[in-house]
């Protein structure tokens, strides 16, 4: 249902609400104002009537004169009246103005809301020789009541030019405002097929421009965070590119060199006019040759995948990559604080840490200047996220602005990994006052 529909609905619920009302107070009105004029004209004429035959006069009082006058004024033209004689003759004197013109009746349903049933009035008059007479007055109200319909015609009409109004007015003041939504609307539908460029005007009415702004700042920061995404697959896929191109050259100038070599001493040593001593000779270079293709496979095995982390857990890989660190770079003091709790980590957390804290010692070690790093692992809970793993890797070194780093793909490698988890990253650092690595990590 539109916004457009809405309102109108409403103002229409309203203005039908509002008809009703009206319409009862002006039925209760005109019904009251009928009743008060019938009441003051059956008065009017009574008072009238009795001053008249209470009078006396020397020439005789003659009613059929008389009467026809008095139902010649306007205060009595809704009524019938009625003189009945001692004798019980009835004398009849309806106004001249009783019937009302077809065309002007209001409708039925009107009479039988507005008009009720009106009694007949009979009134004792003494006459001034003595002789009672009686006094009927019929009251009939369709006067009254055309003139009623007419205002009621009147009200309606007016309340229905204004509803008009209103429903125009609404219309007039709000079609800008449904144009700003729709121009909102249809930009929102451009960032979701990816459009972080679109860019939404300027509004006049201020909600709705402080809603363009938002959504602008939303899709600036959407479209760096893509960027961001797009250079870090970029570089990711560099990296792997070099790693296997690394990978393929150390088979080759390691493995493929070394199995040839023992390869040629093996056939030597099979020759039959070898003697003991050259046999004896082979065998060692052949042994040497393999502790050292052992070593090189086992530092290709811990580039590839720390093993370690598989059989003994978390800590112990930890540990061991510290002191790998520590033999490579003895002016740089390593510290760890790690409970035996983390080794019960599930194994896609457990390999994202140890990622992360690596990341975390190449740039000490490349960038920092720092004399001493400490790392601390925590299994704490946390108001919101519950139990959560709390990773903090701190160093003394030179430090810098956040400004400065935002850019390093390593650092936005460490974001990912944290992320993918559902966790926080948080990176405090200022010149010469070192840096820390904060990250939580959800556990579930």
């Amino acid at each position: 249902m539109s916004l457009r529909y809405q309102i109108n609905l409403r103002i229409l619920i309203s203005s039908l609400g509002i008809l009703l009302l009206g319409s009862w107070i002006t039925i209760w009105q005109a019904r009251d104002a009928v009743n008060k004029e019938l009441d003051s004209s059956i008065n009017l004429v009574v008072e009238l009537i009795t001053f008249g035959f209470s009078q006396v006069s020397p020439t005789p009082f003659n009613e059929t004169d008389w009467l026809p006058k008095l139902n010649l004024l306007n205060q009595t033209r809704h009524l019938s009246v009625q003189l009945k004689e001692p004798s019980g003759r009835l004398l009849s004197f309806a106004p001249k103005n009783l019937q009302t013109h077809h065309d002007e009746k209001p409708p039925r349903w009107f009479i039988n809301l507005v008009a009720v049933n009106y009694p007949e009035v009979v009134h004792q008059i003494t006459r001034a020789n003595g002789e009672h007479i009686t006094l009927i007055i019929q009251a009939n109200p369709l006067d009254e009541l055309t003139e009623a319909w007419q205002e009621s015609i009147g009200f309606f009409s007016s309340f229905f030019l204004l509803t008009l109004f209103t429903f125009l007015a609404v219309n007039l003041a709000f079609n800008k405002a449904l144009k700003s939504i729709d121009v909102i609307v249809s930009a929102l539908k451009a960032i979701e097929i990816g459009q972080y460029q679109q860019k939404l005007p300027d509004f006049s009415i201020r909600e709705y421009d402080s809603i363009a702004k938002a959504i602008n700042h939303m899709t600036g920061e959407l479209n760096v965070s893509r960027q961001q995404n797009r250079a870090l697959t970029q570089h990711t896929l560099e990296i792997q590119e070099d790693e296997r191109r690394r990978l393929s050259q150390e088979l080759h100038d390691e493995l493929g060199q070394s199995l040839t070599a023992i390869k040629v001493m093996a056939v030597t040593a099979g020759r039959s006019q070898a003697g003991a001593v050259d046999i004896k000779q082979t065998t060692d270079v052949i042994v040497s040759i393999c502790d050292h293709l052992m070593t090189v496979v086992r530092s290709m095995m811990r580039q590839l995948h720390p093993l370690v982390l598989t059989e003994l857990g978390l800590k112990a890989t930890m540990e061991d990559l510290l002191n790998h660190w520590s033999i490579r770079n003895p002016d740089l003091k390593l510290t760890i604080d790690c409970p035996e709790a983390v080794d019960h980590l599930e194994q896609k957390i457990a390999i994202q840490v140890y990622r992360v804290v690596q990341e975390c010692l190449t740039n000490i070690v490349r960038h920092a200047q720092a004399r001493h790093a400490s790392i601390t692992l925590a299994i704490e809970s946390q108001p919101v996220s519950g139990v959560a793993l709390r990773l903090k890797v701190t160093d003394d070194g030179q430090g810098c602005t956040v400004d400065n780093i935002n850019t390093g793909f390593g650092l936005l490698s460490m974001k990912e990994r944290i992320n993918s988890l559902g966790g926080d990253f948080t990176l405090q650092t200022q010149p010469q006052q070192g840096m820390s690595v904060i990250a939580t990590i959800p556990l579930r």
